[in-house]
């Protein structure tokens, strides 16, 4: 029976683990030309969010304690906002963009690495 268990756990474990594999090897963030989605050309970071997503805040967090100057786009508030969210791929909030990277969700190693690059 102990026999059994091992075996059962061994399959599962090796199951989950293999299950994972994929996002270890996933970009934690996108490269390509995404001038059109900055309001200006002075703008390096901007952030497409909404009010109520903690990921949001935190991201937003972040750039104050950095003092990362960014442009702040509520999706729900600015129907270009939605409609710039949707073309970048959409899917969920926070959406960063610094320089000619995009960064879907809050990941502070990311957002570190991509503000190294402008």
């Amino acid at each position: 029976m102990a026999m059994y268990g091992v075996i059962l756990a061994a399959g599962l474990g090796s199951g989950y683990g293999l299950s994972l594999l994929p996002g270890l090897f996933k970009s934690t963030y996108t490269e390509g030309n995404y001038a059109a989605y900055f309001p200006n050309a002075q703008t390096k970071v901007v952030l497409y969010g909404t009010d109520w997503c903690a990921y949001c805040a935190k991201t937003r967090a972040y750039f104050k304690e950095n003092k990362i100057e960014f442009v702040d786009l509520d999706i729900e508030k600015s129907p270009e906002a939605r409609k710039a969210h949707e073309e970048l791929g959409g899917g969920g909030v926070p959406v960063v963009l610094i320089g000619n990277r995009k960064i879907q969700g809050f990941n502070a190693g990311a957002l570190e690495a991509a503000l190294k690059k402008i």
